[in-house]
This record gives structure tokens, C-alpha cells and sequence, in this order.
């Protein structure tokens, strides 16, 4: 099999097939308990969250949720983020760090929504807040790419003391079609863009971006979703375990100095 190329994987990253946030937490997690609402404007269906367990560890798991259909992605924006999606997401994590347990984020949208309303309630200010909050949670923050990353929307929940990403997903400051619009004013060379963006997980290991890429392959060809869900459970599990063991003020200059690292 020859070797995928970066639209190639741009395409899976997309697949309407690809195991949703939902899918993840349901096979990986026992006990899951959904909470809702951001304490301030409403319910983002496009952000998902609540308490679960792992190896009856309770664990705060937060993600974007994307549809599989046309039904459900109109009822969950696409995977398009609110503001008010982003103040749960931070409700919650506060909400982990005062009892003190993990955190375990599952990403996959194109970006933030960017209508006009998103931008009235308050759009940029909720990633920001996000970003500044996260950076002192005294609890473990594990955040996975399970289909596109993309920009200050997938950044929003990327604030973490390791970032993985599935072998066939990306993460970017932007899509391959708006990098072309801007760079070439022709979105037609989307996969051309993709090509020289360095936004495929193995590109982003090699650069030190990330720390870990889940193998979704093995010899070329695809894993049984099963072999990819035990392959999750164990390393986030043995992570979680490690992260616990540091002291807080540990935890926090290290998450601090991953990022300045950039």
C-alpha cells in the first residue's frame, strides 16, 4: 500500500464514519453521567461532557461531538462550537479541579462557529478564558485529536499536559481551503495547502507538538476499531496514572513550559 498523503489523510480526518467523541467515551468509560449548560446562556450540544470512570478512577471527560448524518449534525452544529460550549467545557473542568480529578479531552471540529451570534455571546473571549484557566488547572489535562483540529476551537480544548492525535486525523491553525484562499486566493489547491502545512500527526510528533500518535494502521493496513479503543484505554490510563504522581506545582510549570517551548 503507498504511503497516504496529506490530503489523503485530511479525507479520513473527515469520514463521516469516524468514531465520534460520544462513540469514545461509551467504549472507553464506565458510569458516564452527562451534565449540561454553561451556568449562563444555555446548552451546546456541539460540546459534550460529564463524569465517567476508568479502572473505577473517576475521570472528567469533555468533547466535541459531531454528527453522522444531516440530522444530527444540524442538531449538534456540525461539531461547531458556542460560546456557551466553551463555558461549560470550563464549568466542568473547574469543576474536576475542586475534586480533584483528571481531565480527558476528545477533539474533532473544524473550528469554532463564527456567525454572528457566537461573536455577540462572546466567541474569542470564551477561548481566551479557556486558555488562561487551563493553564493552572491543578489536575491532570490529557487532550486527543480524534478527527480535525482545527484552530483557536480545537486550541480551546488543547491546553493539556499532552496532546495526542489518532495516526489519521490533523491539527491546524486553520483548514487547508482557507490556508489556500489566503496564501494563493484559490481554495481549489486545498490539497496542495495540506501538503505543505505540516499538519498530519507523525508531522506533528516529528516537531514536538504533540507527544503521542495513536496508531490507527499497522503494516499498512487499518486496525479493527477494537484494537484502536484497547490501544486508547491503556495509554491513557498508564498516563493518567503518571501525571497523578507529580505534585501540583510540578504539573503546572511543566504544562506551562511545553507551551512556551513553542
Amino acid at each position: 500500500m503507498s504511503k497516504k498523503t496529506a490530503n489523503d489523510i485530511v479525507k479520513l480526518a473527515r469520514a463521516q464514519e469516524r468514531w465520534t467523541a460520544l462513540d469514545y467515551i461509551d467504549e472507553l468509560f464506565d458510569h458516564f453521567i452527562e451534565l449540561h449548560g454553561d451556568r449562563n446562556f444555555g446548552d451546546d450540544p456541539a460540546i459534550i461532557g460529564g463524569i465517567a470512570t476508568l479502572n473505577n478512577q473517576a475521570i472528567t471527560v469533555i468533547g466535541v461531538q459531531k454528527g453522522r448524518n444531516l440530522a444530527e449534525n444540524l442538531k449538534r452544529n456540525f461539531g461547531a462550537p458556542h460560546p456557551e460550549g466553551y463555558r461549560k467545557a470550563l464549568r466542568l473542568m473547574k469543576q474536576a479541579e475542586k475534586f480533584h480529578r483528571p481531565i480527558v479531552l476528545f477533539v474533532n471540529t473544524a473550528g469554532a462557529f463564527c456567525g454572528v451570534e457566537a461573536e455577540e455571546r462572546g466567541e474569542g473571549e470564551s477561548i481566551a478564558r479557556n486558555l488562561f484557566e487551563m493553564s493552572d488547572l491543578k489536575v491532570p489535562i490529557l487532550s486527543i485529536i480524534i478527527g480535525e483540529g482545527g484552530s483557536g476551537g480545537a486550541l480551546a480544548l488543547g491546553l493539556a499536559d499532552e496532546v495526542w492525535m489518532l495516526e489519521n486525523t490533523i491539527y491546524a491553525i486553520l483548514s487547508p481551503e482557507g490556508f489556500a484562499s489566503i496564501l494563493w486566493k484559490d481554495s481549489t489547491r486545498a490539497s496542495e495547502a495540506a501538503e505543505i502545512m505540516k499538519i498530519t500527526a507523525n508531522e506533528l510528533k516529528e516537531l514536538g507538538i504533540i507527544e503521542k500518535v495513536i496508531p490507527e494502521t499497522f503494516n499498512g493496513q487499518p486496525l479493527e476499531q477494537e484494537k484502536i479503543n484497547h490501544i486508547l484505554k491503556k495509554t491513557i490510563s498508564e498516563k493518567i496514572t503518571e501525571l497523578k504522581q507529580k505534585q501540583v506545582t510540578e504539573l503546572i510549570e511543566t504544562r506551562y513550559q511545553r507551551f512556551r517551548n513553542f
